[in-house]
């Protein structure tokens, strides 16, 4: 029959023709999305599947576009099954145990890169005075994100409305969770084979450590109510807004074909300039560039940014959403850029300073895990290595010559690290993404229209949160406050 005909051939041409980064699975006809390749037209469109069992594709996500056909079966237009665009409920035996334990362990992994891993990071670089008002800065951000992800994050970033904004469906979690009689649970259409809750608990880990990696710009000099309002609204404002664009099917960047397999735009770019937009505005630090600022605690720092190593891997690991062979290489590609990082920022201080210091080493650790986050899912360990070296040039420029020409006091770095980096990682992603692993190429049109339009949104909205918070609760310190240090201005704690 003839529209059984052009169902078979549009189907078959979109498996092996993907455009967007998504593979879809047939399962007893309904399809399912997974986070590879997304065939134009059929499940983010909404369109049906007409007939029971239509199709069965069984692929390993790895495979892109290659996909073994199974059988074809009960070709009759008796009952249509709408596509599932949105969360919703399957049953309980759709779910894979070693995806669910292997994500619950990635989520844990992240979240420890927060508290207390850039809790511990960040207090080691600022003055003694200003130490636990710092690491009690990360601990305040998870939080105040957790809060403001369950009420409505959440819907906002990972339920399809429009190509800019998220939904209501899942305000304060509603229909997450099992069907009364228990059979079914709710999964996200991102993330099929695990509950929906533990897709939840993952991306939130995400939207935590986003807001806190920006408070290292202003440390030393924000007041704390001022700050907590802040993150609130930017992670409503600015993050949820990103994070649906590039990671949400019907988000515009997504359909401009962005690649960004963990981070590297919706976290790092978005993190770094909103931090250097927040060190112009409340001004640098009394004393900038006339005093010595030591850092406290270099061990601190050390132990932080092991942390965040460690916890890299559920980061981008993590993100493959299985326990596959793409996140296997995802951790292995973490690893390899990671240690190119670092020994190219150690080349670098060699031959500027005639040594090697522990503080370079833990940014240049930090600066090769931010740039290969967005390709950790694309490119192979050649690729690695090359993301790695540029990172470690990069980022050094971006933390000594750049900080210079920019004339902000970035305290600790933000833009020029995560900023540079989650640039640099963005743009060789489009290079270099290898469709042996992630089942696609890349487009430097579509990755540089990414960068800016993060650039451009991110930046904008965080001066316009700044000014409207500044109306309601003064952003910096008063000079004496500032003086005795925040420990004790805002605390009342000091360490002795």
């Amino acid at each position: 029959m003839p529209w059984q005909t052009e169902l078979i051939d549009r189907v078959l041409s979109d498996l092996k023709n993907p455009a967007d980064g998504r593979v879809f699975y047939w399962w007893h006809g309904f399809c399912v999305n997974m986070p590879v390749k997304e065939a134009p037209g059929s499940c983010q469109s909404g369109q049906k599947a007409e007939g029971e069992g239509i199709l069965r594709a069984v692929s390993s996500k790895m495979a892109g576009v290659s996909l073994g056909i199974g059988s074809w079966v009960g070709l009759m237009p008796a009952v249509a099954h709408a596509a599932p665009t949105g969360p919703g409920m399957v049953p309980v035996t759709q779910i894979s145990a070693g995806d669910t334990a292997w994500m619950l362990t990635a989520t844990a992994l992240v979240l420890l890169m927060t508290i207390p891993g850039l809790a511990l990071f960040y207090a080691g670089m600022v003055r003694k005075k200003n130490v636990l008002s710092t690491a009690f800065q990360s601990l305040a951000v998870t939080c105040v994100v957790t809060l403001v992800w369950v009420v409505v994050g959440y819907s906002l970033a990972f339920t399809p409305s429009s190509f800019f904004i998220g939904g209501f469906d899942r305000v304060l979690l509603h229909g997450l969770g099992f069907s009364p009689d228990g059979a079914e649970i709710s999964v996200s259409h991102i993330a099929s084979s695990v509950p929906e809750a533990v897709f939840v608990m993952f991306q939130l880990t995400f939207a935590i450590i986003t807001p806190a990696l920006l408070t290292g710009a202003f440390a030393e000099r924000i007041r704390f109510p001022a700050m907590l309002l802040f993150i609130a609204l930017w992670s409503l404002l600015i993050y949820a807004p990103i994070a649906h664009w590039v990671w949400e099917p019907g988000g515009w960047l997504a359909a401009q074909g962005v690649l960004d397999f963990a981070g590297g735009t919706v976290v790092h770019i978005n993190a770094g300039i909103a931090g250097l937009v927040c060190a112009y505005m409340l001004g640098p630090r009394l004393g900038y560039g006339r005093l010595a600022f030591p850092p406290f605690s270099l061990t601190y720092t050390l132990l932080g940014a092991s942390l965040l190593w460690v916890g890299w891997f559920g980061f981008n690991a993590g993100s493959a959403v299985a326990a596959d062979g793409r996140a296997a290489m995802a951790m292995l590609v973490t690893q390899v850029a990671t240690a190119m990082a670092v020994l190219t920022w150690m080349a670098l201080e060699w031959w500027v300073k005639a040594r090697a210091t522990l503080l370079g080493a833990c940014s240049g650790a930090v600066a090769g895990l931010v740039a290969i986050t967005p390709a950790s899912g694309f490119v192979d360990a050649g690729g690695a290595l090359i993301i790695g070296l540029v990172a470690g040039v990069a980022c050094y420029w971006g933390a000594t010559g750049l900080k210079q020409v920019l004339g902000a006091d970035d305290a600790l770095d933000v833009f020029g690290i995560h900023g540079i980096g989650g640039i640099v990682g963005a743009l060789l992603t489009g290079l270099l993404a290898n469709p042996a692993v992630g089942g696609m190429h890349g487009n430097m049109i579509a990755q540089t229209t990414g960068v800016i339009a993060t650039l451009v949104y991110s930046g904008v909205g965080t001066w316009v949160i700044l000014l409207l918070v500044n109306l309601v609760s003064p952003l910096r310190v008063s000079a004496e406050d500032e003086e005795d240090g925040l420990d004790i201005s805002q605390h009342a704690e000091r360490i002795i």
